[in-house]
C-alpha cells in the first residue's frame, strides 16, 4: 500500500473532538505543565490545582500532587477529594480520566487513555476513557491501559498492568494484571 492509500485512514477524527483544544490552548498547557507540574521545581500543590482548574480540570479539595507529574491534557480530567498523584505520574489523557475520592496513583505509574489499532494499515488512534473509583490504589511503575475501570477499592500492585477491568476490593497483580487476593479493610 502506497502513502496515497494511506490518507484515507488517518486521525483527524480527533482534532475536532470535544477531547482536544485550539494549537494555542495546547500549546499554553504544554509550556504551564513543563514549569508548574512536570518539573522538580517546589510549586505548592494549591497552585497546581488553581492551574489545573484553569485549564478544564475539575479538582476536588484535598489533592497532594508531587513533582514532576505529566498530564497531557486537563481538560479531560476529572479528580475527586483526598487524591493523591505521586512523583513521575504521567497521566496520558487523551482521553477522559476520572478519578474518585480517595486515590492513591503511586510514583511512576502510567494512566493511558489512547493507544493505537495494530490491526490497521495506519495504526488508527483509539481512545477510551479510563476510570478509576473511590478508594483505589495504583502501585508505583504499574500502569492503567486504554479503557479499564478499576472498580472500588481494587488495587494495582507495583510494576503491574492493568489491560481489563478490576473488579472491587481485588488486588491484582503481574502482565497483564490477575487477581490474587481480597482486599480486606480493617476497620478501627
Amino acid at each position: 500500500m502506497n502513502k496515497t492509500d494511506l490518507s484515507k485512514y488517518n486521525n483527524d477524527w480527533y482534532k475536532d473532538s470535544e477531547l482536544t483544544r485550539g494549537f494555542l490552548i495546547t500549546f499554553l498547557w504544554f509550556i504551564t505543565n513543563r514549569i508548574f507540574l512536570n518539573s522538580y521545581l517546589p510549586i505548592p500543590g494549591s497552585i497546581k490545582k488553581v492551574i489545573l482548574k484553569a485549564f478544564g480540570a475539575k479538582v476536588g479539595s484535598g489533592l497532594t500532587i508531587k513533582p514532576k507529574v505529566n498530564i497531557k491534557a486537563p481538560w479531560n480530567l476529572v479528580i475527586g477529594d483526598n487524591v493523591w498523584i505521586g512523583e513521575c505520574v504521567w497521566i496520558d489523557s487523551i482521553g477522559k480520566v476520572t478519578i474518585g475520592n480517595n486515590v492513591c496513583i503511586s510514583q511512576g505509574a502510567l494512566l493511558l487513555s489512547g493507544n493505537h489499532n495494530y490491526k490497521k494499515e495506519a495504526f488508527d488512534l483509539i481512545i477510551k476513557d479510563i476510570r478509576l473509583e473511590d478508594g483505589v490504589w495504583i502501585g508505583a511503575k504499574s500502569v492503567v491501559c486504554t479503557g479499564v475501570t478499576c472498580f472500588s477499592h481494587a488495587v494495582l500492585a507495583v510494576n503491574s498492568v492493568a489491560t481489563h477491568n478490576l473488579d472491587a476490593y481485588q488486588i491484582y497483580q503481574g502482565n497483564p494484571a490477575k487477581p490474587v487476593r481480597d482486599r480486606i479493610i480493617a476497620i478501627r
